[in-house]
């Protein structure tokens, strides 16, 4: 998935523009903006799009585990 993402990760902020980028260590998520596909939207499209809010919530996860 594309998009901005970027997370904090000790004292360095870390941009990517890829989502299967972001390392599974990291302090915080600090912005998390998918580009969304041109439409028309194919089925296959709304699937993504249906997806950003969990896999925002798994970065959360992932943040939360990292700062315990």
């Amino acid at each position: 998935m594309k998009g901005l993402f970027v997370v904090r990760h000790k004292d360095k902020i870390l941009e990517f523009s890829d989502y299967e980028d972001i390392p599974d260590v990291f302090d915080y998520v600090i912005r998390f903006e998918p580009t969304p596909p041109e439409p028309p939207h194919t089925e296959e499209d709304h699937h993504e799009i249906a997806s950003y809010n969990e896999k925002l919530q798994d970065l959360v996860k992932k943040e939360k585990r990292c700062r315990q």
